[in-house]
């Protein structure tokens, strides 16, 4: 067995950690400001977004990928970011267009997503 295989495995599970506390903060972050600030959903969803991006790029820098934080790494890691977001959105609207009922399109961009950013931060953000 090759020796960074046991590494992959052990960034793939830091990430997945990461992943599920990120998006843990950004329900209550938008919870939060709806219930309490009475924002508006699409905007207490966008900064709450913006919360949890910045977090996960902290977290999975120095935990998941043990790597430091950079101007390089950080700007790779919002085009990972972007585009991980537009590929959502299309995976999404394939399954609509397949007339896949709208729970299967969130199961189909919650297992593709996390495995194309993983695979992108792996081998280009962090390389």
């Amino acid at each position: 067995m090759s020796r960074s295989l046991p590494l992959l495995w052990h960034r793939a599970l830091r990430f997945g950690l990461t992943g599920l506390l990120v998006t843990g903060l950004h329900a209550i972050t938008a919870i939060v400001l709806i219930e309490w600030l009475a924002l508006a959903p699409p905007l207490a969803n966008g900064v709450a977004f913006a919360v949890a991006t910045v977090v996960s790029y902290v977290v999975n820098t120095t935990w998941s990928f043990s790597s430091q934080l950079h101007g390089r790494t950080l700007r790779r890691f919002v085009c990972v970011s972007v585009a991980g977001f537009l590929l959502a959105m299309l995976v999404a609207w394939v399954a609509q267009r397949c007339g896949l009922d709208y729970l299967l399109g969130i199961l189909a961009v919650a297992l593709v997503i996390p495995a194309f950013t993983f695979v992108l931060h792996n081998f280009w953000t962090y390389r």
